[in-house]
């Protein structure tokens, strides 16, 4: 038998809620261990063993309040005490934590969403290179809806000094091994050895990217594409790849600066940070 009785409607005039059993839960979480993470993140934050007082006052609460946590964080290993100063700093088992986060990271993954989210933002193709045994090296390409067609796909070596990205890993890769890299691709395109690296416009070029932190170019090396690009950086401070942003002229202001360059770092920041970089190089 068919029930003749209607959706009863809410005071706003839509159909009334779901019951409470059939909303999606929200995950049960422990206050204490939310609150007690605060004390971790300022140890992990300063990089310097601290007071008691001044911990408590850079977490949010009273030292009465955080002393207890911190006992509770020494037994478990987390945080150890100085004897003779009696300040707090991260313990042994805190580094043990660390380290296996660090190996169980993996560049390209974490990248990877947050490429996918800023070709979703800018609207603009986003790149994904590491540096591999010939060069820079496309590992991941996200297109916008009308995506730009340039010959550039997932497995695509790019030139060391001829390409934007390329720029990039010369400026933060070790010397030795960048001209190791373009003797190479000299050799392979051209021909004979190149000197090119010495020259006082590449030393200046690549200076002027360490200075911004971002690589930028307008038509350059495609007439009519502007690109930038910036480094992503792991736990040593290393490059560990480059993220790079390209466009039509018209429609991409590829100004460090303005808001595509902003939103550019903000991604690549977040993935250095996942990685355990500390702060911008």
């Amino acid at each position: 038998m068919v029930s003749s009785r209607r959706p009863e409607s809410n005071p706003s005039g839509g159909l009334e809620s779901p019951p409470a059993d059939e909303q999606p839960k929200r995950q049960r979480r422990i206050q204490s261990v939310v609150v007690g993470m605060r004390v971790l993140q300022v140890l992990t934050e300063q990089h310097r063993p601290l007071p008691l007082k001044e911990l408590a006052q850079l977490a949010g609460m009273p030292p009465g309040k955080a002393h207890p946590y911190l006992v509770s964080f020494m037994a478990a290993g987390m945080v150890k005490q100085s004897p003779l100063t009696g300040h707090y700093e991260l313990g042994p088992m805190a580094l043990q934590m660390g380290l296996a986060a660090l190996q169980q990271l993996d560049p390209l993954t974490e990248a990877s969403q947050e490429a996918a989210l800023l070709a979703a933002r800018a609207d603009l193709s986003v790149a994904l290179a590491v540096w591999g045994h010939l060069g820079p090296t496309v590992v991941r390409l996200d297109e916008p809806r009308y995506p730009l067609h340039v010959n550039l796909r997932v497995g695509t070596v790019m030139s060391v000094f001829n390409t934007i990205t390329g720029r990039v890993f010369a400026a933060y890769l070790p010397e030795r091994m960048v001209r190791t890299m373009l003797e190479d691709e000299h050799r392979r395109v051209v021909g004979g050895t190149s000197a090119d690296f010495d020259s006082p416009e590449v030393q200046q070029l690549l200076q002027e990217i360490r200075a911004t932190g971002m690589g930028r170019g307008q038509s350059v090396p495609l007439p009519g594409v502007n690109t930038l690009c910036a480094p992503v950086f792991d736990t040593a401070g290393h490059i560990a790849l480059v993220i790079t942003m390209f466009g039509p002229q018209g429609a991409f202001d590829a100004d460090i600066d303005g808001p595509a360059g902003r939103m550019l770092r903000e991604h690549a920041d977040a993935v250095s940070r996942r990685l355990g970089a500390q702060g911008r190089r």
